[in-house]
């Protein structure tokens, strides 16, 4: 290895490292000399740290250094303490992850029930998911989509990487009649709450007692502003 491609490494690690989020490989290339290798860079640094504590993972589009997985229990200071959302959350959740985008009252067609506005806005809060255009009808409806967060919470390297629906009927999780009321989201599988509870919609947000540790839960962020369409 050259001692310029040796410095270009410790550059990329250093950024990784200092990002509270995946970054893409647009942003690595932008503080990287012109014309930097960087999908080789990053597989060579990935190729580095496989096999050790930390990892160099796909996220979404972004890379990110994560615990790896069977080193994490060792680090949990505190007994984890499931925690859950809502059943009308946890559908929308799930609708908004296997549709997207998907709109508010196509959301509200798989349900069969009206969607309250806390719903949408405890999923943003957390992070999950995010506008994704209008739809190019009347009224121009806003759709939604997930989010990088949403892949990085749950584990995951693409929307590729979700269960299918012959997964889910296997596993007991979807109802034969293939709608979302029957997904029962139980401890260590996709969402980790309960489809059981009443549609009081939803918990204010202290909603994250739906699957997040206190350490993890994500910064407060300011709610969507009400356009009256979602």
């Amino acid at each position: 290895m050259t001692v310029e491609r040796f410095e270009l490494l410790r550059r990329l690690e250093a950024m990784l490292f200092a990002s509270t989020a995946p970054l893409d490989e647009a942003d690595l290339a932008a503080r990287l000399p012109q014309g930097a290798d960087v999908a080789g860079l990053i597989e060579e640094l990935r190729g580095h740290y496989a096999g050790r504590g930390v990892n160099l993972v796909h996220r979404g589009r972004g890379w990110a250094f994560r615990t790896a997985t069977d080193v994490a229990p060792f680090l949990k200071l505190e007994r984890e303490v499931p925690r859950k959302l809502s059943r009308a959350a946890i559908e929308t959740m799930a609708i908004i992850a296997y549709q997207q985008p998907v709109t508010r009252a196509e959301i509200e067609e798989i349900r069969g029930v009206a969607l309250s506005r806390g719903t949408l806005d405890i999923l943003l809060e957390a992070g999950w998911i995010k506008p994704r255009g209008r739809r190019r009808v009347p009224g121009r409806p806003v759709t939604w989509g997930t989010t990088a967060a949403f892949l990085d919470h749950f584990g995951l390297e693409s929307l590729d990487a979700l269960p299918g629906i012959d997964e889910l009927k296997a596993a007991g999780l979807l109802d034969r009649s293939g709608g979302v009321s029957a997904i029962a989201m139980r401890e260590g599988e996709l969402f980790g709450g309960e489809a059981g509870e009443p549609d009081a919609d939803d918990a204010p947000p202290d909603f994250l007692e739906a699957t997040l540790e206190p350490d993890e839960a994500p910064p407060a962020r300011p709610k969507a502003a009400n356009d009256g369409t979602g």
